[in-house]
């Protein structure tokens, strides 16, 4: 029975954790094993998909990231980071033209996300690589231009086959090495190493120790780079490189301005930055470029950056967490409460609801807890979720217990398990019940509190907490 206890029972929510950590440090395959065995054992998790679906790509597999995408839009159509997730996955296979129609559907539905708009922006810019602008394109229509004689098809076909290159010719016919040096960048030199490496033909006739040909394994580095190269090319063909250096040369692009997309790509990589350096405990340094980046974001106008508003809301509240994290107490309030004024002014709501969370969490760290309470209680209607909601009831909760006032944090303790248990998460489940039985303990109905108490053991037992199980037993 000891060793039974012993054993740690794996919950949804630790697997999701795990999964989430591995990831971000790069462990794809670790992570992927993760999400595997969270969606056993909670089947068809939109959340838990969506999050495999970005691991699958991180790992090159486009093709099970774009069918969990579309599974967990299968449960929920309006689920905007399932949107989101199938535009990129199609953007990553080449499919722009498609890509681009989820990422308008997204921005349509959630207006107020940014990455939708960068989505369309890369989208739009990798169509007009691959066909060209349609608008340099002018049709006559002097006669009637659906009707073509078979005449005139015959005549166009046999041209065809006349200049149809043959099988040498293809063979032949290669990038030139300044095309691919610029294509492939550092790569370059391992496309270039490995050609070398095929000349050698005693090295391309032995074996691995697993028994894996040389030659193969070089052939099969140079068809990679071969690919990379093709799909840069795609993206930024170099006729279109040329074509917009002599359009800087001619003086037809403003001095010194980028394109939007180019600005937006920017953007979505040091908002991931900062976020990255607080993440790794390097909070003044993420205080510091996201002051930064709030400075150059308010020189440019709404065409460079789209959903400006919503950014400048994000970097007050970036520059609060920083500033959280380092102690600046009063400081991390004020960014916030700019964060809300701000969010307040332009209608957003989600930033409003960010904004009321990171602002009660200040007042609760500094000691005043009625303040807090204001503060989440006006976040409550904003909620989306039973989980959100959970610990939202249980902060309240917790800051009435510290005023002494443990009826209303009983009750707020009660709300939060009911909860905890509609989204079924064994670690909020605990959390509640053990403010209940403070509450109940405050209130000397001793009776229940040693109850409540027994019943947040066990849920400990199953989180696994041993620190947990510790207190609740002291």
């Amino acid at each position: 029975m000891a060793d039974e206890e012993s054993l740690p029972i794996v919950t949804f929510g630790n697997l999701m954790t795990e999964g989430t950590t591995l990831s971000r440090r790069g462990q794809h395959d670790k992570a992927l094993g993760c999400f595997n065995d969270a969606l056993k054992l909670r089947a068809g998790d939109k959340h838990c998909l969506i999050t495999r679906s970005k691991c699958f790509l991180k790992l090159g597999d486009t093709e099970n990231s774009l069918k969990d995408a579309e599974a967990s839009l299968q449960i929920d159509k309006t689920f905007s980071e399932g949107l989101y997730q199938k535009a990129e996955a199609l953007y990553t296979m080449g499919d722009f033209e498609f890509a681009l129609v989820f990422y308008h559907r997204g921005r349509r539905l959630r207006p107020d996300l940014h990455k939708f708009q960068l989505g369309i922006n890369k989208a739009e810019e990798a169509i007009v690589n691959c066909i060209g602008n349609p608008s340099s394109v002018k049709l006559e229509s002097k006669e009637e231009l659906c009707f073509v004689s078979r005449q005139a098809e015959s005549k166009k076909d046999n041209q065809k086959q006349q200049n149809k290159p043959t099988k040498d010719q293809k063979q032949t016919k290669k990038k030139s090495p300044k095309i691919e040096q610029q294509l492939l960048g550092q790569l370059y030199s391992d496309k270039a190493y490995l050609e070398k490496l095929l000349k050698d033909e005693d090295l391309m006739q032995s074996s691995t120790r697993q028994g894996i040909k040389v030659l193969d394994l070089v052939l099969g580095g140079i068809s990679y780079l071969n690919y990379r190269r093709d799909f840069w090319q795609q993206q930024k063909p170099i006729y279109a490189r040329v074509y917009e250096r002599k359009l800087l040369q001619q003086g037809r692009m403003q001095d010194k301005k980028r394109k939007p997309s180019d600005i937006g790509r920017s953007i979505a990589k040091d908002m991931e930055d900062i976020e990255l350096l607080l993440a790794r405990g390097s909070a003044e340094e993420s205080c510091r470029k996201a002051e930064r980046m709030l400075k150059n974001i308010q020189v440019w106008s709404e065409n460079e950056v789209p959903n400006k508003n919503e950014l400048i809301g994000n970097l007050h509240s970036c520059i609060g967490n920083a500033q959280l994290a380092m102690g600046q107490m009063e400081a991390a309030l004020r960014s916030h409460k700019m964060d809300l004024d701000w969010a307040r002014q332009n209608t957003l709501t989600d930033a409003v609801s960010r904004a009321l969370d990171n602002i009660g969490h200040v007042y609760a760290r500094i000691g005043k807890f009625q303040q807090a309470i204001d503060t989440w209680e006006e976040k409550i209607p904003l909620a989306q979720s039973s989980l959100e909601k959970a610990w939202l009831f249980h902060e309240i909760g917790q800051c009435y217990l510290e005023l002494d006032k443990a009826e209303i944090a009983q009750d707020y303790g009660q709300k939060s398990l009911q909860s905890a248990d509609e989204e079924g998460d064994v670690e909020w489940q605990l959390h509640a019940t053990v403010l209940v039985a403070q509450a109940q303990e405050k209130l000397k109905d001793y009776r229940s509190a040693i109850l409540n108490f027994e019943r947040a053991l066990e849920k400990a037992k199953l989180v696994p907490s041993e620190a947990a199980q510790n207190g609740i037993i002291a």
